[in-house]
């Protein structure tokens, strides 16, 4: 019997995937197993999940690993899930999902968060969660669906959803649980004030559960059901190889941009810079904000492919590389790119009321975005040095966007700082290294990652100048919008 396997379900906002993962002495095995989609779908008026789709493409997946553990001659010892955050599941009496969860790019939320500071400030509820203000938290959804809430028995996020179903036992994962903007920073509970304040009953809202926690076991199965860093970003770090001066952007569909540090980080600056305090793994806490990431582009690619036009990103990526004519620029997190009917009109919008054109080519688009996307990683990371006092000397890029060679050559020229990427699943390697050392393969975090350092092969961007007066366009244009 070789080293113990461990099952990662990771769920991303539209598609998802079962892997086997073995941490060797000397390389890390990660297996697909399994590959699925699922687009949100209109029902009843409201952009929707197929949860039922999910769930079962999740088991064929957990079916089929164990399969090829036998065939390994090898032994399953858990399964941990993650997904993207803010999204939930409403349970009966019963334990039945009433209806599919709904996704967070519904339109329900527009205009509640303002509903919401009319009951309790915005000032007290940062003060309160020391979470990031967006639209689509879990607070505002609750807040725009109370007349469903108020006849149900249990709100469980996503991967805890999945969890229950899998094992029977309802909780809420701590990792995940920050994002709501429902828990207090400073008792890591369910912040009653909040709750009480705007009549959402706290019977809704299941117990917490750590990292690392069991949740019993799969049915028939001696295989553990084990609560990883269920927030996909969360997972993504705990794989990261960080030090105290790295900083990390987690980027796929969205960017996750910030850095690592002891302790939650609430006050006025960081309220006014708009960042979130989100749990991390074992005591850490993950001090970051949102920008819009691959999305922009992904939405282009639709647009495109709809027209005849087909577009890789290896092709983008490549034509982005031998444009010479500087870019025209956008502030990728303008509220009119979250879901526009059409993405390229979007941007062409934006560039208008900005006094630049618009070069529909796809190569010169995607080089724009990525322009973009890179300078406003530059800004981001400038003011979480400023309010975090960490002199950041390194870039960790996590996740599949490390695979895009001109964007983390621009991230690297654009924040002057040395750019590592490698680590391209790196959410579904965190899963199972939460995993892992619950098994005890691992007696602690750093000794984790030191391990997932030393057999990973990593790619470095090193610094090279930008254009100037791109530069400065950016910066005008970023602080129009903000």
């Amino acid at each position: 019997m070789g080293a113990p396997l461990y099952i990662s379900v990771d769920l991303g906002a539209g598609s998802g995937r079962v892997f086997l993962v073995s941490f060797e002495s000397d390389r890390l095995l990660l297996e697909e197993i399994r590959r699925f989609q699922y687009p949100p779908r209109e029902v009843d008026g409201r952009l929707s999940w197929d949860f039922k789709l999910i769930f079962e493409n999740i088991s064929l997946g957990i079916e089929a690993a164990k399969v090829r553990a036998r065939d390994l001659d090898r032994e399953i010892v858990s399964v941990g899930v993650d997904s993207w955050a803010v999204d939930y599941g409403l349970l009966n009496a019963r334990g039945d999902l009433i209806s599919d969860p709904i996704c967070y790019r519904d339109r329900r939320t527009e205009g509640i968060p303002d509903q919401v500071f009319e009951r309790i400030s915005k000032q007290e509820i940062f003060k309160r969660t020391g979470i990031q203000f967006l639209d689509f938290n879990t607070l505002y959804q609750v807040y725009a669906d109370m007349d469903r809430v108020a006849e149900v028995e249990t709100l469980l996020l996503l991967p805890d959803l999945i969890n229950y179903r899998l094992c029977g036992m309802k909780a809420a994962e701590f990792t995940n649980a920050t994002t709501t903007q429902m828990l207090n920073v400073e008792t890591r509970a369910w912040d009653r004030e909040i709750l009480t304040r705007l009549d959402i009953k706290a019977s809704l809202l299941p117990e917490i559960v750590e990292p690392g926690t069991s949740r019993g076991t799969l049915s028939n199965s001696e295989i553990s059901v084990v609560s990883v860093a269920s927030h996909d970003t969360a997972s993504a770090v705990a794989a990261a190889p960080l030090s105290s001066t790295s900083a990390y952007i987690s980027s796929g569909t969205w960017s996750l941009v910030g850095v690592e540090i002891e302790e939650p980080l609430v006050n006025e600056q960081a309220a006014e810079a708009n960042f979130t305090s989100e749990g991390g793994v074992f005591g850490t806490t993950r001090f970051l904000k949102n920008v819009m990431g691959m999305w922009l582009v992904e939405r282009c690619r639709k647009e495109w492919e709809a027209e005849g036009i087909e577009t890789s990103y290896d092709e983008l990526i490549d034509a982005a590389f031998v444009r010479n004519d500087p870019s025209a620029v956008i502030f990728p997190d303008d509220p009119r790119f979250v879901n526009p009917p059409s993405m390229l009109d979007a941007i062409a919008n934006q560039l208008a009321e900005t006094g630049q054109k618009f070069n529909g080519d796809p190569s010169s688009v995607a080089k724009l975005i990525y322009d973009s996307l890179a300078f406003r990683y530059a800004s981001v990371l400038r003011t979480a040095e400023r309010l975090t006092g960490i002199d950041v000397s390194r870039i960790e890029i996590l996740g599949g966007g490390g695979r895009n060679r001109y964007l983390n050559q621009m991230t690297a020229n654009a924040t002057g700082l040395s750019v590592r990427a490698g680590l391209f699943e790196a959410t579904v390697v965190g899963n199972a290294l939460v995993q892992a050392i619950a098994a005890g393969q691992f007696p602690d975090l750093a000794d984790a990652r030191r391990h997932v350092e030393r057999v990973t092969s990593f790619n470095e961007f090193t610094p090279i100048a930008v254009n100037p007066d791109q530069a400065d366009r950016y910066d005008e244009i970023e602080r129009h919008y903000i």
